[in-house]
């Protein structure tokens, strides 16, 4: 499907439908503005969702949100099929889907076996683009209800069900993974997710985020990841918080207010919504070589580069790491844990309160080999951490898993779990599970620590404790409070989550001493003391961990406490059973690093749909009289990390080779006791710019300039008409010199009274109507390295000669 538009349709609009499509190709195709439809649950909004009752079972109601409200303009029900050069703008809710079908559906059920387009391969997905969309400009996850109606599940057939992508060759889960590279996506302007991915292996590299609820967020399964040892990540990108691209009033946005800056421009959601870059959610993720911009809070909007899953319930892996990040200058707030309050409610839910990620080189906070966490989670801390209180969080080096706890008989309570060294600190978690056959509870701790594990009541009957992310011989102590007079059976074996198969079970003896019990000798031993009422138990690591698995290579080793209780026993304990274990300081947090990051954020200038063209990135600030009179003094002109700057009163030009990006000229022309700046600034136009230039002016304190009332010369320049200098104003020009007239052009001419001129803008070198030599590859190579120092933080200003 080539070069096709699909416009104003209902329901999706290029649309795979059964999950046995494969190997086609959507090439060059633009779909705008598609809407509900009422054929499919998906088509669905939500009045549909809740009128059209005609194929659930019984008296069902649907709910909008997870059965509905799904409609695509590309709806992708096979991974293996190819996406180039595409662009989805105003979906209803999303602008690119691949939904997984468990079993194919319509004319093609029975054709493929159970779960082969979950496993498939993803053909080529690249240099597509997605904006404007309300509910993601990419959606990865996800599924459709393959059975009928009935009294076990009255869904009606094909709504909106739960499924997992996981990549593997010939679409063998035994085989290795096949990554799915997501290579080139733009998602700007999209209500809430840029994109959002959930399984893996899943790969974004070379992609860009801008103006959108939430960049990007990668999640992978809740408790473990369905697909031993995947995981996500984004790599070689940018995010953009609010870019020049303000938007307009009007139209289906409802959402117009100011911005950072102050200036009114669209905005996701509303103007309180935390907006963020990058979200965190389950994991593993990772997220190298990323560039972050323009991420700035306000009095009504947390706005940050890095933020985490809202009102989470879930796991958080400490193995979530980043590296080689670059936050420019105007990144406000880099990472924040949240805050109770709107959108984010108490803060208050497991996941809230475990949320974590590993900077690896420092680049996000200064130090390297450091874990971030929320301020308040004490279950993390020694006397060597960092608090950030903006971000609400806290800076920690050392070891860090997690105990991943099941519960049964009863599933209903909320445990209490504290570091021995800060038993007055402790977490309370409620767990995910309400109504299912066991409650289950995941504790981010900090290895080779003593913690105390008590309940709102009544222990359970039943524990299972998994040590999570634990490499061989990672240790626990735990205590656990338990009634006086209870009797237990404790058992070690290995669980095969794959199959199901349990192996190597071994029992444990009960110690004679706590002491002995947590020795770590191997000896399989528990200790529980009457006196206080807890058990002690030595939880370890026996086997090797791979890579970004959870469980060991021979599968998930646990623990599993059978306590026999007696009604009316007392199960109340002490707060610390372990008095002589103060908090001991870990390794000490590194210096600042002092030199610059030469390889961090992304290699790319900018993210478009022209991979192949180079960018320069061109900022004008000029200065108007009232600029000057508060104590403002230069104006300049930035060519990626240059800078040039102007002390002096009058009009300014920089000029560029279009074809290699090189400073070509410079030059200053005093318009207020200069003789005839008008013919002066003429004559360079005219015979010092040589054809192919990029010409870019920037003005200081202008007055009138003598000579002339309106000058004609700024037409060779690509402005539309001749240009009037304000007295007391500000001007600001991004033009060309040439037998083009390229679009980028830009002309600001400001009076007094208005905002001094100001341009920000990407602009390409080398394109073919500039009809640059055949040499100008090389001279392109040279230049861009003089002029692009590789993201060096301190910026090399050059003034005037």
């Amino acid at each position: 499907v080539k070069d096709t538009i699909g416009y104003d349709t209902l329901g999706h609009c290029f649309f795979l439908e059964d999950g046995t499509e494969q190997r086609n190709t959507f090439y060059h195709n633009l779909g705008l503005l598609t809407r509900p439809g009422t054929i499919l649950p998906s088509d669905r909004n939500e009045a549909m969702c809740l009128a059209i009752r005609s194929h659930v079972y019984g008296n069902y109601v649907p709910v909008p949100s997870t059965d509905c409200t799904a409609v695509s303009t590309f709806w992708i029900a096979n991974p293996n099929n190819n996406l180039i050069e595409n662009a989805a703008a105003g979906a209803q809710d999303v602008g690119v889907w691949y939904i997984f079908h468990r079993i194919p559906t319509g004319q093609s059920q029975g054709q493929y076996p159970e779960g082969q387009a979950e496993h498939t391969p993803l053909g080529v997905f690249y240099n597509n683009r997605v904006h404007s969309n309300y509910k993601a400009g990419l959606f990865i996850g996800k599924g459709v209800k393959t059975t009928r109606a009935s009294a076990e599940d009255p869904r009606e057939y094909l709504t909106v069900d739960n499924a997992r992508f996981h990549p593997h060759q010939d679409a063998d889960p035994e085989k290795p993974r096949v990554p799915a590279v997501i290579d080139g996506l733009i998602a700007f302007k999209n209500n809430d997710h840029g994109a959002w991915a959930r399984g893996g292996d899943i790969i974004f590299r070379n992609s860009g985020f801008s103006d959108n609820g939430i960049g990007l967020t990668l999640a992978s399964d809740g408790t473990f990841p369905t697909d031993e040892g995947c995981s996500l990540e984004v790599t070689r990108s940018i995010f953009v918080g609010e870019s020049s691209n303000l938007g307009s009033q009007g139209g289906q946005n409802s959402y117009w207010a100011r911005g950072a800056n102050g200036e009114y421009r669209t905005l996701p959601r509303n103007r309180t919504f935390p907006i963020r870059g990058f979200q965190i959610y389950d994991g593993p993720v990772r997220m190298a070589q990323c560039t972050f911009r323009k991420f700035t809070p306000t009095v009504d909007r947390y706005t940050s580069a890095i933020g985490f899953l809202m009102k989470n319930s879930w796991q958080i892996s400490p193995q979530n790491n980043v590296s080689q990040i670059l936050m420019e200058k105007s990144v406000g707030l880099k990472v924040f844990f949240g805050r109770s309050g709107q959108w984010f409610g108490n803060n208050d839910n497991d996941g809230d309160k475990m949320s974590i990620f590993h900077d690896l080189d420092g680049s996000v906070t200064g130090y390297p080999d450091t874990f971030i966490g929320r301020a308040d989670n004490y279950l993390l801390r020694h006397p060597g951490c960092l608090t950030v209180p903006r971000w609400n969080g806290v800076m920690c080096t050392g070891k860090f898993a997690q105990l991943y706890i099941q519960a049964r008989r009863p599933e209903n309570l909320t445990l209490s779990i504290a570091r021995a060294a800060y038993h007055s600190h402790p977490l309370r978690l409620q767990g995910v599970n309400r109504a299912a056959p066991y409650q289950q509870y995941q504790a981010v701790v900090m290895l080779e620590q003593a913690y105390i594990i008590q309940w709102d009541g009544r222990a359970p009957e039943d524990l299972i404790l998994y040590p999570i992310n634990f490499n061989r011989r990672d240790w626990l102590h735990l205590a656990l409070c338990y009634p006086r007079e209870a009797v237990f059976q404790v058992v070690a074996d290995i669980y095969q989550r794959q199959t199901g198969m349990v192996h190597s079970v071994k029992h444990y003896l009960a110690a004679p001493s706590r002491a002995r019990a947590l020795s770590g000798t191997g000896e399989r031993l528990f200790y529980f003391d009457r006196a206080s009422g807890y058990l002690f138990v030595h939880l370890q690591a026996h086997e090797a961990r791979n890579g970004h698995s959870y469980c060991s290579q021979k599968g998930c080793e646990r623990i599993k406490i059978m306590a026999h209780m007696y009604p009316g026993d007392s199960w109340s304990c002490e707060p610390n059973p372990f008095q002589e274990m103060p908090a001991a300081a870990q390794r000490p947090m590194s210096q600042h690093p002092t030199g610059p990051c030469r390889v961090c954020g992304a290699p790319q200038l900018a993210i478009t749909s022209a991979p192949s063209v180079q960018y320069i990135r061109i900022q004008i600030q000029s200065l108007c009289k009232a600029d000057i009179q508060n104590h403002l003094t230069s104006a300049f002109i930035k060519i990626n990390d240059r800078v040039f700057l102007f002390d002096s009163r009058g009009i300014f030009f920089v000029v560029l080779d279009a074809c290699s990006g090189a400073v070509v000229s410079r030059r200053h022309f005093d318009t207020v006791t200069g003789e005839n700046a008008a013919s002066a600034i003429t004559d360079y136009v005219q015979t010092t710019i040589k054809e192919r230039s990029l010409v870019l002016v920037c003005s200081r304190d202008i007055a009138d300039v003598v000579g002339s009332s309106e000058m004609s010369v700024f037409t060779r320049l690509g402005s539309a008409k001749p240009i009037v200098f304000h007295k007391e104003g500000s001007f600001a020009m991004l033009g060309y010199k040439g037998q083009a007239k390229p679009s980028w052009i830009k002309v600001l001419n400001h009076a007094g009274y208005q905002k001094a001129a100001s341009l920000q803008h990407y602009v390409p070198l080398k394109l073919k109507e500039y009809q640059c030599p055949t040499n100008a590859d090389e001279s392109l190579k040279f230049a861009f390295s003089q002029n692009h120092s590789e993201h060096i933080s301190a910026e090399t200003a050059e003034p005037w000669d």
